[in-house]
């Protein structure tokens, strides 16, 4: 049996020249791309003065890096974690087991609960 292939059109296929841009126009674009302007009445690109770059964002030196600071709220924040996890687990493990009690005492069977005797473990 023939595998039968669809006909292209003749405008599927079509090949775009390539045209470089213009330097002068694409530099000025990027030096636009890369100021900000200092006030907000500020569109016009004489007053595009200020560079956009994250320094603006950070710390003044004054005050030097607490390192033990930064390393207690660490471990807090991990102790917190690993809290969390903890009570998560055990959660499920208790809803779970909660479920599987109902389900039996629904079911109508008698030895549903666990005893816990001294001789046995759970």
């Amino acid at each position: 049996m023939k595998t039968q292939r669809p006909v292209p059109a003749e405008e599927e296929h079509r090949v775009i020249q390539f045209r470089p841009r213009d330097p002068a126009r694409s530099s000025a674009w990027r030096a636009d791309a890369l100021m900000q302007p200092v006030h907000k009445d500020a569109l016009h690109k004489d007053t595009l003065c200020e560079p956009l770059d994250l320094s603006r964002y950070e710390r003044p030196v004054e005050e030097p890096d607490d390192f033990r600071h930064r390393m207690l709220a660490n471990i807090a924040a991990f102790a917190f974690t690993v809290a969390l996890t903890a009570i998560g687990i055990w959660l499920a493990m208790s809803i779970a087991d909660m479920r599987r009690t109902q389900d039996c005492i629904l079911l109508g069977q008698r030895d549903c609960a666990r005893i816990a005797t001294p001789d046995s473990p759970l």
